[in-house]
């Protein structure tokens, strides 16, 4: 009809001028409307009754099958269609063109017909997958998860990896059940999700693992993830000045261990290795900054600490001999630099580079 996109533009600007209600979703197509509550919690859902593909009568049919909580509000040009609305549970219809008084009265009727919910703020919760997995509420309080199966936590944790992309029901099969039949890798598949839905249940929606077209993905609404933080914050290398040390240092903290460190996860190698080589940058760039501002004891311990995840790294050795020379403590630049020697040819049978060579005959 020719007044249906003018009366639906109009209904999202009294919705949104209203502020009292979030639009999570728009769509002309039925079918891909009910793809999206599928996998989502919606309260309300305001339909129109003449759409493509089904009318909106037979899309409320669906909708009360995939979830009898969701309220139905009927846009409709007919009010014969009011009565057969009600028959599937509507709670009000509007007609058009759309009177803002009388779309006044069903928002009043929407906000009645809501349950009050308790609502907390999980704002400064954050997932840490530095070392590993735990949760902290922002103030110092940490907390493991009582996972009820380890493939509850590798699903978590998979699901997690991938940032929110759907990630199909047979690769999920194939990555943490491979061994297994499919039918019976199936059930564990819908056991183990419903396992970590009833984990995270206190989270209030914020962290919820959402299921559409043989997907799922998990989304972390409002709630922290500490790979996200360190790898936004690590992205642009901007000078590090004085002013912006101690975030650096900060972010660098978020560092305390390698990503799931001691959990026996192939597909996590690859980002794994990636945060290490980010980390090792970002280090090494504070303590040349330490090392150029005299701060050489402190660039000399971060340096130290350091090398224990990258112990063959020569520009990590190289950094720690100059630092020596700079704090005139020859002695120990000397055992530093046989002590490298020797672990190298022990362990990998090979010397140092030229270029670490000569700057240690340079400062001896």
């Amino acid at each position: 009809m020719d007044d249906e996109k003018p009366a639906l533009m109009y209904l999202e600007m009294m919705l949104l001028t209203d502020g009292r209600f979030q639009i999570e979703g728009k769509y002309t197509s039925a079918k891909a409307g009910l793809e999206h509550l599928a996998g989502s919690r919606v309260d309300v859902v305001f339909l129109d009754v003449e759409m493509p593909e089904m009318n909106g009568l037979e899309a409320g049919e669906h909708i009360q099958q995939l979830n009898n909580d969701i309220r139905i509000v009927y846009v409709t040009a007919y009010s014969d269609y009011a009565i057969e609305a009600f028959e599937i549970h509507a709670l009000d219809y509007i007609l058009k063109p759309i009177d803002p008084d009388r779309l006044a009265k069903t928002l009043h009727y929407i906000e009645r017909s809501i349950p009050v919910r308790e609502v907390k703020s999980f704002g400064n919760w954050r997932v840490r997958c530095f070392g590993h997995i735990s949760f902290d509420d922002g103030a110092g309080n940490e907390r493991q998860l009582k996972w009820k199966t380890v493939k509850a936590q590798e699903l978590f944790a998979y699901l997690l990896h991938h940032r929110e992309r759907w990630i199909s029901k047979d690769i999920l099969l194939e990555t943490l059940w491979p061994d297994y039949p499919k039918d019976k890798a199936l059930t564990y598949l819908h056991t183990t999700v419903s396992q970590i839905r009833k984990l995270v249940k206190e989270w209030q929606g914020q962290i919820s693992v959402e299921y559409a077209l043989d997907s799922y993905r998990l989304v972390m609404d409002g709630i922290l993830w500490d790979v996200s933080e360190f790898e936004q914050a690590t992205d642009k290398e901007s000078a590090i000045t004085e002013q912006n040390r101690f975030f650096y240092e900060n972010i660098i903290a978020l560092y305390r261990g390698d990503y799931l460190e001691g959990y026996d996860y192939p597909w996590a190698e690859t980002l794994r290795s990636n945060l290490l080589e980010r980390y090792l940058n970002h280090v090494m760039r504070i303590a040349i900054y330490e090392m150029e501002h005299g701060y050489q004891r402190k660039a000399l311990e971060r340096l130290h600490l350091v090398q224990q995840k990258a112990p063959y790294s020569e520009e990590i050795c190289r950094l720690v001999l100059t630092n020596y020379a700079q704090l005139g403590d020859y002695a120990s630049l000397n055992r530093h630099y046989e002590a490298f020697v020797k672990l190298l040819d022990t362990d990998l049978g090979i010397e140092p580079s030229q270029e670490t060579t000569s700057i240690y005959n340079q400062y001896v």
